[in-house]
């Protein structure tokens, strides 16, 4: 039994990364599932089985590729600022280009806008919760103010910003995220 189990936690992994590799690389439209399938070494069938459909397929690829991103940031330490950026841009270097590739997609495809829109409600928390000394005591549109000045200086277009239209180095686009941020806690 526990081999049987390995052997199809290993089967899903192999799926998940060959449908997480097409799905980043190319348009929604132009993934085929049995391009998955060869990639993971598994027959079309088994990814029926196993996701049913190509949207239930792209959404569990997100996820899987996500969530130890999601885990990554959430290490760092409440209000450590530099922490946060540089864990913040240890995603957005991984992933980035990938997520942006697939966000030019969502008003087409809807399970792109489903994950692209649990993503932003997900990275509105962290900013909430790893920046929250910086919201505390703001009364109500005072703290909304500052939350979403936060979520936009941590946002993955300032990102793109800074190191792919801009070309910044990394400790450079860092810098000037650490300084916005910081600059925040200080604004009334």
């Amino acid at each position: 039994m526990v081999a049987r189990a390995e052997g199809a936690a290993a089967t899903r992994e192999r799926i998940l990364a060959s449908a997480w590799k097409r799905f980043s690389e190319l348009p929604y439209e132009d993934v085929r599932l049995a391009d998955i399938a060869t990639g993971a070494g598994v027959t079309p069938q088994t990814l029926h089985s196993r996701f049913g459909t190509k949207d239930a397929l792209f959404v569990a690829a997100w996820s899987w590729r996500m969530a130890p991103e999601a885990v990554r940031r959430d290490s760092a330490p409440v209000g450590a600022v530099r922490a946060a950026v540089r864990a913040l841009y240890d995603s957005y270097d991984a992933d980035g280009d990938a997520v942006l590739r697939l966000l030019e997609q969502e008003e087409r495809i809807p399970a792109v806008k489903e994950m692209a829109d649990a993503g932003r409600l997900w990275h509105r928390g962290w900013v909430e919760r790893t920046f929250s000394p910086f919201l505390a005591g703001l009364p109500g549109a005072a703290r909304e103010r500052r939350l979403v000045e936060l979520v936009v200086a941590t946002d993955l277009l300032v990102w793109k910003l800074l190191r792919r239209e801009m070309g910044l180095p990394r400790r450079r686009a860092e810098q000037i995220v650490i300084e916005m941020v910081t600059v925040l806690k200080g604004v009334p």
